[in-house]
């Protein structure tokens, strides 16, 4: 049953990032790469307050399953970050594609500690 729920919530996250990834970069005129960019910080965000939640005991390992594992892996993309970097760099463009790895870096582990603190205020 483990398997269904992260199935199901993995088909709901990738259509969910390309969706995201397109709607975002179709409004910035810049070759960075906001939409990655954007669903990695979400992604982040979300499995910060989740994992708050489950250690809070507001939320099981089923929802951890469904939205961490599935949700979460299939919204979240570490090959696409790093093969946009590559991109950047080999076109020419190394001040973006070393503000594509801090930037993202920052945001994300920010983003994460923000949501478990965010789930520990609300559920503790």
């Amino acid at each position: 049953m483990n398997w269904l729920l992260v199935l199901v919530g993995g088909a709901v996250g990738a259509p969910l990032r390309y969706l995201t990834d397109r709607a975002v970069q179709r409004r910035h005129d810049s070759v960075f790469p906001w939409g990655t960019f954007t669903v990695n910080a979400v992604g982040c965000l979300v499995l910060g307050l989740l994992t708050g939640a489950v250690s809070a005991g507001a939320a099981s390992s089923e929802v951890q399953l469904l939205l961490g594992t599935g949700l979460c892996g299939a919204l979240t993309t570490y090959s696409t970050f790093s093969y946009e970097t590559l991109r950047l760099a080999e076109d020419g463009a190394a001040f973006y594609a070393l503000a594509n790895v801090v930037g993202s870096v920052v945001v994300g582990l920010g983003a994460v500690f923000g949501g478990f603190a965010l789930a520990e205020a609300l559920w503790t």
